[in-house]
């Protein structure tokens, strides 16, 4: 697809269709960086999007229960 660049006040831009933006699952915000000479535009991803999409809460272990027992665990006196 061939577009034009446009003046915008004191910077230029491009119009994207909305199809485009749709398909790319573009929304209001993305994240832009240079890639050698070409500018690669991104949706903005939430932070920590699917860290726990494989998580399984029976496969958790008791971090606490390999700990030596504590000599003062008893009662303390003030």
């Amino acid at each position: 697809m061939r577009t034009t660049v446009r003046k915008i006040g004191n910077s230029r831009g491009i119009l994207i269709p909305a199809p485009l933006l749709a398909e790319c699952g573009i929304a209001d915000e993305v994240e832009m960086r240079l890639d050698g000479a070409r500018i690669v535009i991104e949706p903005v991803q939430p932070s920590r999007t699917g860290w726990f999409d494989h998580y399984r809460a029976e496969a958790d272990t008791d971090a606490w229960g390999t700990l030596p027992v504590d000599a003062d665990a008893g009662e303390w006196e003030w």
